[in-house]
């Protein structure tokens, strides 16, 4: 159901239109509105009077995360060697504050350089205050330590420049930017039922990892296979808004974007 929601640009959507959308996925009503429910407990959707559903105050870092994939590139500076590390809060944390953790770090772009040390370049605009700021958003637990880290030695500094798969993500960056191209033919000569399916279930993973891109220095990461991505993406996306801009004017609800897959931030995978 975030994956929907997301589309809103202001309003929210009624339960109906949640319903109709859902099955075309085979999602049945029951389980739509179990999910409803269960979104609704973790505060990641909420409803008005009308039993119209928008996403929750919980969700909104997340969606902001998402839905900056257009702007990846304006959200770093210039990478002066330093680092960024975070290390937990001490071992009585709940495992679900843990799991929040994880989630946060891993959206962030950290990556585990020791057993309780996990560290990212010091590149992203803001600095470690804002880092911080959106790690806690994110729901990276209270007590953890948010700091600057610099001076490493050699060995160290070596292994924290290896901790991410370059090569692994500019394959995944160039299959998804295939994948689309293809779905963009096909996507003109299908029905709008069909063509809303096709544009959901190939434009969500591109969005998903864009959002999870780590934003890395260019010395690291060279970034044009995430910028060739994200140029064939904006022409993608128009497609899809395109597709589901029917259906949601019947249902008056406003949107600005294709559906986003949010499962990966929903807790328990919830749809």
């Amino acid at each position: 159901m975030l994956d929907l929601l997301s589309t809103l640009r202001r309003g929210a959507m009624p339960v109906r239109a949640l319903v109709e959308a859902a099955a075309l996925f085979g999602i049945a009503e029951n389980s739509v509105r179990v999910a409803l429910s269960r979104l609704s407990t973790a505060g990641l959707v909420e409803s008005d009077e009308r039993g119209r559903y928008r996403m929750g105050s919980a969700a909104a870092a997340l969606r902001g995360r998402v839905a900056s994939w257009r702007r990846l590139d304006e959200r770093v500076v210039e990478w002066s060697g330093g680092w960024l590390a975070v290390m937990p809060a001490g071992g009585g944390t709940a495992r679900a504050d843990r799991r929040r953790s994880e989630r946060a770090l891993r959206w962030m772009g950290f990556r585990e350089l020791r057993r309780g040390l996990s560290v990212r370049p010091d590149n992203l605009a803001g600095g470690v205050d804002a880092a911080r700021r959106e790690l806690r958003e994110l729901g990276l637990a209270s007590g953890a330590l948010v700091c600057e880290l610099h001076a490493l030695d050699e060995w160290s500094e070596a292994r924290a420049r290896s901790l991410w798969d370059v090569e692994g993500r500019a394959a995944a960056y160039r299959a998804l930017r295939r994948d689309i191209e293809d779905s963009a033919r096909r996507l003109r000569q299908m029905p709008e039922s069909e063509a809303m399916v096709e544009s959901f279930l190939r434009g969500g993973p591109v969005l998903r990892q864009l959002a999870l891109d780590p934003r890395l220095p260019e010395s690291i990461e060279p970034g044009a296979e995430r910028r060739a991505l994200i140029d064939t993406m904006r022409d993608y996306d128009a497609l899809g808004r395109e597709c589901w801009s029917r259906f949601l004017a019947r249902h008056d609800v406003p949107h600005r974007a294709a559906p986003v897959d949010t499962r990966a931030a929903a807790p328990g995978g919830l749809r």
